[in-house]
């Protein structure tokens, strides 16, 4: 099996990971879903403006400048 700890000192990502950001997005679309139902001026809000759209814009500069950022390991 591989090694966990890298030499870098980085940690893999693994599922365990993955799984846990996958149950937070989820909780995160449920709870905003929950907090529309109830409050109609967010619901609008939600409705009238691409905030998914910016949100997944964001999330996808931050994780391209978080690669393009990383330094390769010391040889």
């Amino acid at each position: 099996m591989a090694d966990p700890e890298p030499a870098s000192g980085r940690r893999n990502v693994g599922w365990r990971d993955v799984l846990i950001v996958a149950a937070v997005a989820v909780g995160a679309v449920l709870g905003v879903q929950l907090l529309a139902t109830f409050v109609p001026a967010i619901g609008d809000l939600f409705r009238e403006t691409p905030i998914i759209v910016i949100g997944l814009v964001v999330a996808t500069v931050l994780v391209l400048w978080g690669i393009a950022t990383r330094r390769p390991p010391e040889p």
